[in-house]
């Protein structure tokens, strides 16, 4: 977006009033960046699953706002991948929207495994991508042995739906332990698990104490979340084994009780 010079607003986190609010104003009296006439292309982008907190964005009601207005979607599902939808497809498949988001972007790197990414839409999009977009023109393209390696994971995506079950099985258990405990997990709604710790210098210490003690979870501080919102940011998987999880609640529980995060 800064790229191509467009100019751009961002209506608050997951509020759709607000967007449309934004969409309307875009559509009839324009931006003063525009001279104050009306936009003739919106493109209305969301994360599908958002990175920090692990909540999911509302794609319906964004859908429908935008279509409301004429305007497009794009749908970063990084972290949707391989987590929502059949077999991993993400968050449109998830809120059964094929054929209404224009542009679904997202990662080889998490779920996947791999590393690169990809956008997925129309012909003329990925024709104009091809020959227009500077970061994939001035980049190298990937080894062979890398987009094998993307294709075998998601072939076993295909194959092997259980894994992702197992995920699953695996969040509901490892959140609800620690909300069990006392600790504060947020909004998440996904695999991603921020576990909240207020100032930076306690999310800090509870990392290096966590680590001290057999597990590796990384403080999440300011400016990557405000000031007041720092967290130890867990992420479970498909692999992890319930005697895995217990031995890093059993951590968590040790940590939260000396640091005076939670009861005794």
């Amino acid at each position: 977006m800064r790229m191509s010079k467009a100019p751009r607003v961002v209506f608050p986190h997951k509020d759709t009033t607000a967007l449309r609010e934004l969409l309307r104003e875009a559509r009839t009296t324009g931006r003063p960046d525009a001279g104050g006439q009306p936009h003739r292309l919106i493109l209305v982008v969301t994360d599908g699953v958002f990175s920090m907190d692990g909540d999911i964005a509302p794609l319906p009601d964004i859908v429908a706002a935008a279509e409301e207005f004429g305007a497009a979607v794009m749908v970063d599902d990084a972290h949707a991948t391989g987590v929502l939808g059949r077999n991993g497809r993400g968050t449109v498949d998830h809120f059964d929207l094929h054929g209404r988001v224009h542009i679904q972007v997202g990662t080889l790197s998490k779920a996947i495994g791999v590393l690169g990414g990809y956008v997925a839409g129309s012909q003329a999009l990925r024709d104009m991508l091809i020959q227009r977009a500077r970061p994939f023109l001035f980049s190298t393209s990937h080894p062979p042995a890398v987009a094998a390696a993307c294709i075998a994971a998601i072939h076993v995506l295909q194959e092997e739906p259980e894994l992702i079950n197992r995920l699953w099985v695996n969040t509901i258990y490892f959140k609800g332990e620690l909300k069990r405990l006392g600790f504060d997990t947020g909004v998440s709604e996904t695999p991603i698990t921020p576990v909240m710790m207020g100032e930076s210098a306690m999310a800090q210490r509870f990392s290096q104490r966590l680590f001290e003690e057999g597990v590796f979870a990384q403080a999440v501080v300011y400016p990557t979340v405000p000031l007041d919102k720092a967290r130890i940011r867990t992420i479970v998987t498909a692999e992890h084994s319930t005697e895995q999880l217990d031995r890093c609640l059993e951590a968590f529980a040790k940590v939260g009780r000396e640091l005076g995060l939670i009861g005794g």
